[in-house]
């Protein structure tokens, strides 16, 4: 696969099974482009099927700091406006309920769109710099990117209203508390934990990585008895593939490992 031109604000590198995304508009903040958002639409869905995870990360001091703002100044218009939040909409989509785990790496600005960004993904590795706000409300405008959808769901509405209304920040302490990421490590050691945990992921059967990436969200949020329905058809599927009868072969006959005590 050729790297995206740095022109459009991204680069990409692949290390075995996992890609490797660099928003790489450092003087900006990594503030998004339209570029960089369409850019990140085709990349995941193109990526060959040798990449099975990817890592997001930004280049600089700060992860994201947002929506480009330069690039929707002037008169608002309507139907322009609709459209760009649904081409946001189509690009988290794919990163979301794509093919693959997504990890992302969180320092600096974690920010409006930034924060849309990272709730798209579904490991998030916060570093110690990091820092979380939804400034919209200041700057008159609203989330576009799904992150009214999103990120409730991992922090809860009343909170989210709070970022918006009043302005406030999250530390990366507070946001690990609230449940915006799911770790939380010192200044400079996100992107080797990403790639880490990345593989670990990449490693795992391709239909459970499927069922986790698109059954679970749904099933944890439909009516109990569609849920639990769900996870049946999903378990039955996964078990009477090839790739997991061979693993529980392993197991039982201890070639594979055990779960171990956390460190």
């Amino acid at each position: 696969m050729a790297e995206p031109n740095p022109a459009s604000g991204l680069s990409l590198s692949i290390e075995g099974a996992v890609a490797i995304i660099r928003l790489s508009r450092p003087a900006k903040r990594n503030a998004l482009s339209e570029t960089m958002v369409a850019g990140l639409r085709d990349l995941f869905a193109s990526f060959p099927t040798s990449v099975r995870a990817v890592v997001i990360h930004g280049e600089g001091e700060h992860f994201c700091a947002g929506l480009d703002l330069s690039e929707v100044g002037g008169e608002p218009d309507l139907a322009g406006g609709i459209a760009h939040s649904l081409g946001w909409h189509r690009a988290f989509q794919e990163i979301e309920f794509g093919r693959v785990p997504v990890f992302s790496v969180l320092h600096g600005a974690v920010v409006g769109g930034g924060f849309e960004l990272a709730a798209a993904s579904h490991i998030r590795i916060a570093e110690r710099s990091a820092f979380f706000a939804l400034p919209e409300g200041q700057r008159g405008i609203f989330l576009g990117g799904g992150g009214s959808v999103r990120i409730p769901r991992l922090i809860g509405v009343p909170l989210v209203q709070d970022m918006m209304l009043t302005g406030r920040s999250l530390s990366a302490e507070e946001a690990r508390g609230a449940g915006a990421c799911q770790y939380l490590v010192d200044d400079g050691t996100g992107l080797a934990l990403a790639k880490q945990l990345a593989a670990k992921a990449a490693g795992n059967a391709d239909m459970t990585n499927f069922a986790v990436i698109h059954a679970l969200p749904r099933i944890a949020e439909a009516d109990p008895s569609i849920g639990y329905l769900t996870e049946a058809l999903m378990a039955s599927t996964a078990q009477n593939m090839p790739e997991a009868k061979a693993r529980v072969r392993d197991f039982l006959s201890k070639r594979a490992a055990k779960v171990a005590r956390p460190d």
